[in-house]
């Protein structure tokens, strides 16, 4: 079965340009202030990811830890959210940012809405995490919030996606593969779980993969590329989108 045969994906409009994690050159990562940036640059959708707290809250937060990007220490999983919300996220950044709170998952949602933003929204699997809890979790309520046109939900943990197809069919939401390099059976594990994207890191595609993947209709997105030149090849290539954390360096001037 070829990858146009299988049931119809949300009629998705991606921009070539990607904010990863927000505009995270220009304001602290996966922040509520990143997307905000990323939105006054003219970029459309952002990556972000999402975890949850020791109490099931969902927040959008890269690291197993709040040491990087908090004036806190800890894992993630030992926090609730009052003691999460009192975090500062922004002063690891710069001095401007001092008192940015951590995102709540809802917190994040109601602000894309009111922007108008589409959101790649990855399942982040730290070591010690359950991704079956956390698809459970996060899928509905990102499903109720925004529009199937405007979500890619991508993770590199196959039973978040596999969860994640389970709860939501390929009509009402698109998975994303994600990868360093394209798999040897990503065949399989596209269909797998209906994939409708493939997300790899920029510095190791080839023309031959590409080519592949498009033949079998996937949608590819690259990750985290910052120097448009160093890129070129690769939307020579076919590339569909860059991940970038400076993302207007690849919008078009004007």
């Amino acid at each position: 079965m070829t990858h146009t045969e299988w049931p119809f994906h949300p009629a998705i409009n991606v921009p070539r340009v990607i904010a990863h994690r927000g505009y995270s050159t220009r304001a602290p990562e996966n922040t509520l202030a990143a997307v905000r940036a990323a939105h006054q640059a003219g970029v459309r959708w952002v990556e972000l990811d999402v975890q949850l707290l020791g109490d099931a809250t969902p927040v959008i937060w890269h690291d197993r830890d709040v040491k990087r990007c908090s004036n806190g220490s800890g894992a993630l999983a030992g926090l609730d959210w009052p003691r999460a919300r009192r975090l500062d996220a922004g002063s690891w950044f710069s001095a401007a940012w001092q008192g940015e709170p951590m995102a709540r998952l809802d917190e994040m949602l109601a602000l894309l809405n009111a922007l108008g933003m589409g959101l790649n929204l990855e399942l982040k699997i730290n070591r010690g995490h359950d991704p079956l809890a956390l698809a459970r979790r996060v899928i509905p309520e990102v499903l109720a919030a925004l529009p199937p046109e405007r979500l890619i939900v991508s993770s590199f943990n196959h039973e978040a996606l596999t969860r994640a197809r389970a709860i939501a069919p390929p009509q009402a939401l698109a998975l994303g593969l994600l990868a360093k390099r394209l798999p040897r059976a990503w065949q399989r594990q596209c269909a797998a779980v209906n994939a409708f994207s493939v997300h790899l890191d920029w510095r190791y595609v080839s023309p031959a993969r590409l080519a592949a993947l498009h033949r079998a209709q996937y949608r590819v997105f690259c990750y985290t590329a910052n120097d448009p030149q160093a890129f070129s090849p690769c939307w020579r290539w076919g590339v569909n989108g860059v991940i970038s954390d400076d993302p207007a360096a690849f919008l078009p001037p004007g």
